[in-house]
C-alpha cells in the first residue's frame, strides 16, 4: 500500500509539473504540442509525395518550350541545397544552446539559421528567373507546372519556417522564451529539419536522377 501511494504522489507530482509548465503530456509520451506538429508533418509527408509523384507523371509532358531538366544548372543548386542543408546543423545549435540555457548564443544560431534559410529562397528565386528568361514559365508546358508548383510549395514552407525563427528570436529579444520553453524551439526545429529531409529528396530525385 505504502509503495502505491508513493508511486500515485509522483505521478501527482509530474502531471502538475507538466502542468505548471504550460505542456500537457500524452500517452505517447510526448506533449500535445509536440504530438500535433508530428501529425501534421505526416500530413505533409502525403502532400509533397503527391507533388513529386505528379512531377515525375508529366516531367516529359511538354508540347512547346522547353522541360526543366534542360535548364538545369546543377552546381548553381547543389551550393544552394548545401546552404539549406547545413542549416540543419545551425538549428541544432540553436536547440541545443536553448537547452542548456545559453539564450544569448541560441538566438544567435536562430539567426544564422533563418539567414541560411534566405540564402536558399534568394537562390530559389534566382533559378526561377533564369528559366522564365529561358522561356520556361509557369504555363509553357505540363512539365514546367509540375516543377514549380512542385519546387515553389517548398519554398513557401522553407519563408514560414523564416518566420517562424524570426518569431522565436524575437520572443527570446524580449524574455518571452526562457530555458523552460526549450520545447518550442525543438518543435520548430522539427519542422525546420522536415523541410530539409524534403529538399533532399527533391533534389535527388528531380535534379540528379530525372
Amino acid at each position: 500500500m505504502a509503495d502505491t501511494a508513493t508511486h500515485d504522489v509522483t505521478l501527482g507530482e509530474a502531471f502538475a509539473a507538466e502542468v505548471g509548465s504550460g505542456h500537457h503530456a500524452t500517452n505517447t509520451g510526448y506533449t500535445n504540442e509536440k504530438l500535433g506538429m508530428w501529425v501534421f508533418l505526416g500530413s505533409e509527408c502525403l502532400l509533397f509525395g503527391g507533388l513529386i509523384t505528379t512531377y515525375l507523371l508529366y516531367q516529359d509532358r511538354a508540347v512547346e518550350g522547353p522541360l526543366p531538366k534542360d535548364l538545369y544548372d546543377i552546381p548553381f543548386t547543389s551550393v544552394s541545397s548545401f546552404v539549406l542543408l547545413m542549416s540543419s546543423l545551425t538549428m541544432v545549435l540553436a536547440v541545443s544552446s536553448q537547452v542548456q540555457g545559453d539564450l544569448r548564443r541560441a538566438r544567435t544560431w536562430l539567426v544564422g539559421t533563418a539567414l541560411l534559410g534566405a540564402t536558399f529562397i534568394a537562390g530559389q528565386v534566382y533559378e526561377f528567373t533564369s528559366f522564365v528568361k529561358e522561356g520556361m514559365g509557369y504555363t509553357t508546358n505540363l512539365a514546367a507546372s509540375a516543377f514549380y508548383t512542385l519546387t515553389g510549395f517548398h519554398g513557401v514552407h522553407v519563408t514560414v519556417g523564416i518566420i517562424m525563427l524570426a518569431s522565436l528570436v524575437a520572443l527570446s529579444a524580449s524574455g518571452r522564451l526562457g530555458q523552460d520553453r526549450a520545447e518550442t524551439v525543438e518543435i520548430v526545429g522539427l519542422y525546420w529539419h522536415f523541410v530539409d529531409v524534403v529538399w533532399i529528396l527533391i533534389f535527388t530525385i528531380v535534379y540528379l536522377i530525372t
